[in-house]
């Protein structure tokens, strides 16, 4: 079938540390294009059978490859993730951001959690304890392949897989040894190394950046580091993994009023020169694959994990220091028979605590204002949470050229908080705030469970031997996190939320060949239970949204030189209710989510003249989008144009990459908003340059 062609392109070796004029072509229509050439050593890739079970179904799947994304060389998630259909990593200060696919970009309650982020096919985080800005721990920049999976996760995803999935896979030992570093340099103060190793049965990868800005007193200084070794044990094969990550950040929140992300000066400012990140991660997992005499296919993969962040949260009034963090340890069990039957179960524990700290009583403001921000201690509490879950798919091969796939996901999650303050709104000494009560309220302690049902269905047609037409129907779903349960205000004692439940309809036509590689999606999408915070400032999940669109894909290799990608996607968001938010505006059913772009997409040239030298042209492309949930501010858009070029250095070991990002010098909003009576924005950094130069031998 042309599936299996498809999962057989998916499973190609990837080649490891690549340098320009040494490149695999597109394994699926979303990674590099160029001409196939012998290149350097490949990885040894110890695929999960879980990733095989995933990339055998039929669904939006995109793959960046190890060589596009060294080419890129992201400074910031949002560089990587433009190139994939329907995606917006919106850029932040520094490495902070939040994500969108096939979604808006979300925020507040109910804002993170909308997609799983994997590392080698384990969440980097538990369920319930969730960062918005998680794409800072994983190594983006030194990833052996960066899968997407647009849309609801297969029945191996549990919760938080509502919108989509991004698995980061590291890149594992090579089949010959070598050793590789670079050094960076670039606009605005930005310095960056990197190095990989493979000897043996182990591979390391490391990078540090120190990176300065255009805007006033920000900066950011980004270590991660990677482990990867491979064993055997009698008839059973592991690949255990370490990971690590730091940021030590000085944010820059928004700039005000409308338009000023276009005048000189204000761009450039810092209205919260205090503000603050300083987190870390450290992930441990060692999956083992075996095979018993009868055929049938085991899979253990037990993991830990710890995270620490301290940040202020200079967005607030009084300005309050928050600690948070959390140590999780879990077991994925799978089995597939020799036939087309796969079952798992996911067993997971997790202990998560959060401190909220405010060191100033508020000083400007309204009386009212002054009075329920109290100086002291707002919340102060621990949580640990189990989750339990076990899944079954069914594939088979119809008839020839015919292939269905079914699919139910079950899974539970118990929350035991525990508040170690007293409990209610009132200050941490017990008095009590006027106008009712001060802000903050700490629910008493309790216990909260959460049962999810998760089924999938799918049909896949061969058009002919490269042609594939899809069909699939799947949920996604999402347990209410825990700061959405026990971090609560105005008086709400009590957070009763259900799980957010998204249910999605997709048509799929895929083509591959030696030179074109296609994809053209329609979807269409109802989220029900949406987590929101309404005029009272209660977290309630009674919100409704829809979602419908298209996204495509190409890759073409035009000449034995010259290949063109490009992704393009046009897409829908609406609120299916009304509600009276107070300040925050009206949602009207039928409005479009705020922060919602219709189209978005992207076009790269990429001219190979020589073997060893290479240069891609890129035009980045974002649609206006509202800003409120009213519909009446509105952001118009903007165009960037990126330029990059790399070299080999003849009968060398030696390499050059020259990046030039928005070489038009575009003054441009990466994210606009409106709100407390402003337009805010964060502003685009103009024209910059980079020279890198790497050594491999």
């Amino acid at each position: 079938m042309i599936s299996a062609l498809f999962l057989a392109a998916l499973l190609q070796n990837t080649v490891a540390g690549a340098v320009p004029g040494e490149r695999t072509t597109a394994s699926n229509g979303t990674g590099s294009s160029g001409v196939q050439q012998t290149g350097p050593i490949p990885n040894i890739f110890v695929r999960s059978q879980r990733q095989e079970i995933n990339y055998a179904v039929d669904s939006s799947l995109s793959t960046l490859v190890d060589t596009e994304i060294l080419e890129v060389a992201p400074r910031h998630p949002n560089e990587i993730f433009s190139r994939v259909p329907g995606v917006w990593v919106s850029n932040g200060s520094g490495q902070e951001h939040l994500t969108a696919i096939r979604s808006p970009v979300l925020t507040g309650a109910g804002a993170c959690a909308e997609f799983m982020l994997l590392e080698d096919g384990v969440p980097t985080r538990p369920s319930g304890f969730c960062n918005v800005n998680q794409l800072f721990e994983v190594n983006l920049v030194q990833a052996g392949q960066i899968d997407v999976l647009r849309g609801p996760g297969t029945v191996t995803y549990g919760s938080n897989a509502l919108h989509g999935a991004i698995d980061v896979r590291t890149p594992g030992p090579a089949a010959e040894g070598f050793y590789a570093f670079s050094l960076e340099a670039g606009s605005d103060d930005y310095y960056r190394g990197r190095f990989a190793a493979s000897v043996g049965d182990t591979a390391v990868q490391a990078h540090y950046t120190d990176a300065g800005s255009f805007r006033d007193d920000e900066n950011f200084r980004h270590g991660l580091f990677n482990l990867q070794m491979t064993h055997e044990a009698g008839s059973a094969n592991g690949r255990s993994s370490f990971a690590y990550a730091n940021l030590d950040q000085d944010t820059a929140g928004y700039i005000l009023g409308k338009g000023s992300y276009k005048d000189g000066e204000l761009r450039t400012q810092n209205l919260n020169p205090g503000a603050f990140r300083d987190a870390w991660a450290a992930r441990l997992s060692s999956r083992w694959n075996s095979v018993t005499r009868n055929g049938n296919a085991l899979e253990f993969t037990p993991y830990a994990r710890s995270s620490r962040m301290e940040f202020l949260q200079h967005f607030l009034p009084g300005t309050p220091l928050e600690n948070n963090g959390q140590d999780s340890a879990g077991l994925l069990f799978g089995w597939t028979d020799d036939g087309s039957l796969s079952a798992g179960v996911d067993l997971e524990w997790a202990d998560g605590s959060l401190v909220e700290y405010q060191q100033n009583p508020v000083e400007s403001g309204s009386v009212f204002l002054r009075e329920t921000r109290p100086q002291g201690f707002h919340y102060d509490y621990k949580v640990k949470a189990v989750t339990f879950a076990g899944w079954l798919q069914w594939q088979t091969e119809l008839r020839p050229g015919l292939e269905a796939t079914a699919g139910l996901r079950a899974e539970h999650i118990s929350y035991d908080y525990n508040n170690r303050m007293l409990d209610g709104n009132t200050r941490d000494d017990g008095s009590e705030c006027g106008f009712g009560g001060c802000l903050y309220t700490r629910p008493a302690d309790r216990s909260d469970s959460f049962s999810n049902f998760s089924p999938e269905l799918g049909l896949g047609f061969d058009l002919d031997d490269q042609n594939l037409l899809y069909l699939r129907l799947a949920r996604g779903f999402r347990a209410p996190q825990a700061t959405e349960l026990y971090r609560l205000q105005r008086g709400q004692t009590v957070a009763d939320l259900d799980s957010e439940v998204l249910d999605s309809l997709e048509l799929g036509l895929k083509g591959l060949s030696d030179k074109l590689s296609y994809e053209l999606v329609a979807f269409a999408m109802k989220k029900k239970n949406y987590i929101f915070r309404d005029a009272n400032g209660f977290n309630i999940s009674d919100g409704k949204t829809r979602h419908w669109g298209i996204e495509s894909n190409l890759d073409w290799q035009l000449t034995a030189t010259l290949a063109v990608s490009a992704n393009l996607s046009w897409a829908n968001h609406e609120y299916d209710f009304n509600r009276d938010l107070g300040n925050a505006g009206i949602i009207s059913k039928g409005n479009e989510v705020d922060t919602a772009p219709r189209w978005t997409g992207g076009l790269r040239l990429n001219w190979q003249p020589l073997q060893r030298f290479e240069t891609e042209a890129e035009w980045v492309y974002q649609g206006g989008y509202f800003l409120d949930a009213a519909n009446a501010h509105r952001y118009p858009g903007h165009s960037l144009v990126n330029l990059r070029g790399w070299v080999n250095i003849a009968d060398s070991n030696h390499s050059l990459a020259l990046r030039l990002t928005n070489l038009l010098d575009t003054r441009y909003a990466e994210r606009a908003d409106y709100a407390f009576g402003n337009y805010r924005y964060f502003p685009g950094a103009g024209r910059r340059v980079s020279i890198e130069w790497r050594y491999r031998n």
